[in-house]
């Protein structure tokens, strides 16, 4: 098993038997967490990059079933933030520090392209880097969006297995997924996607298929977290997935994709109280602490127990870079795009 890590280390593939195996064996995760920490350091060094995230609206249109935004989720307090809400939400994102300012929203139409733009454009004044997780939009929409100045797209995939998505996704399109992400790599965008650990039915194999699809894409950055159980989905009563299991998933991403940037979850430090500072230890370079003020962040509930909800932005800064600097890495200066190298 250490020379399939050691392999992973060097040559930065594997095949899908050999991905199999690894993600199974527990033996040697130590020794893994080590290799993807290593890889990190050659690749992408020691300064993490911190993205400030603004959740602008949990209004959705799907019925993703592991969801807390879904449409049919009826007890949840919807909202929609201003567009001057949030420039002003960036404005104080970029005075404490924030070099990428991430807009984040369930997936809707309550905001008119023409208006995305317009957000876009004046967060674009602030000399900041824009990445947008907005969801589905046809070609035209996403050319117009990278016209407004966004540089980067995260659109989560959260499973390759055709079987899996259709059965979490109704009314949604794998292929429709999989076509949006290779289009906004084909106009530019510095592209993201990722998945859950520990879906109900999802099988190791599907998650080496996932690992493989995130590698054939050329992935800027891939975010791994633990499903977390929604009382108010009908995934409510199902297990979740571990702590352990979602670090070794990203791990091996890590060796397999050296130079992308992978974050630290928020969702991994709801299982573990030293989640993060455990991820940038184990291969991960990227945190986004959010920096919407606390009316927004209870009802903006993908998963519960999220941690920092009644957190000022300053606060989550400030805690978040003690951290950091506690394990002897810096705060990067930059937007921090992909390092080609």
């Amino acid at each position: 098993m250490k020379n399939l890590i050691d392999k992973a280390f060097y040559t930065h593939n594997l095949s899908y038997e050999e991905l199999i195996y690894l993600i199974k064996d527990e033996q040697f995760n130590e020794y893994l967490y080590s290799k993807a920490d290593e890889t990190r350091k050659i690749f992408v060094g020691d300064e993490i990059h911190l993205r400030g995230l603004i959740e602008f609206s949990n209004i959705c249109k799907n019925n993703c079933q592991y969801c807390g935004l879904q449409k049919n989720n009826h007890k949840i307090d919807r909202y929609k933030m201003s567009i001057d809400e949030i420039y002003q939400t960036a404005k104080q994102a970029v005075i404490m520090g924030y070099k990428t300012i991430v807009l984040q929203s369930g997936e809707s139409e309550v905001y008119s392209v023409d208006e995305l733009c317009k957000i876009i454009r004046k967060i674009k004044l602030l000399n900041v880097a824009i990445t947008l997780s907005i969801g589905e939009k046809n070609s035209d929409e996403y050319k117009e969006l990278k016209e407004a100045g966004a540089d980067r797209f995260l659109l989560r995939i959260e499973t390759t297995s055709p079987k899996l998505y259709k059965a979490l996704h109704p009314s949604m399109s794998l292929s429709k997924r999989m076509a949006c992400l290779h289009y906004l790599k084909k106009i530019g965008f510095e592209t993201g996607t990722g998945n859950l650990i520990g879906l109900p039915n999802q099988t190791d194999e599907s998650i080496a298929n996932d690992i493989l699809f995130f590698k054939e894409l050329d992935a800027d950055m891939v975010g791994l977290g633990p499903f977390i159980p929604h009382n108010d989905t009908p995934l409510g009563n199902y297990k979740g997935g571990t702590f352990e299991k979602a670090l070794k998933v990203m791990a091996i991403t890590r060796l397999l994709m050296p130079n992308i940037n992978i974050p630290a979850t928020t969702a991994m430090e709801t299982l573990n109280p030293n989640g993060r500072i455990i991820a940038l230890q184990s291969g991960a370079n990227v945190v986004m602490p959010n920096v919407n003020e606390t009316k927004y962040r209870s009802k903006y509930e993908i998963y519960p127990n999220k941690i920092c909800i009644n957190d000022n932005p300053d606060k989550c800064r400030n805690c978040i870079e003690a951290k950091i600097k506690s394990i002897g890495r810096t705060i990067s200066q930059t937007k921090g795009f992909r390092l080609h190298k």
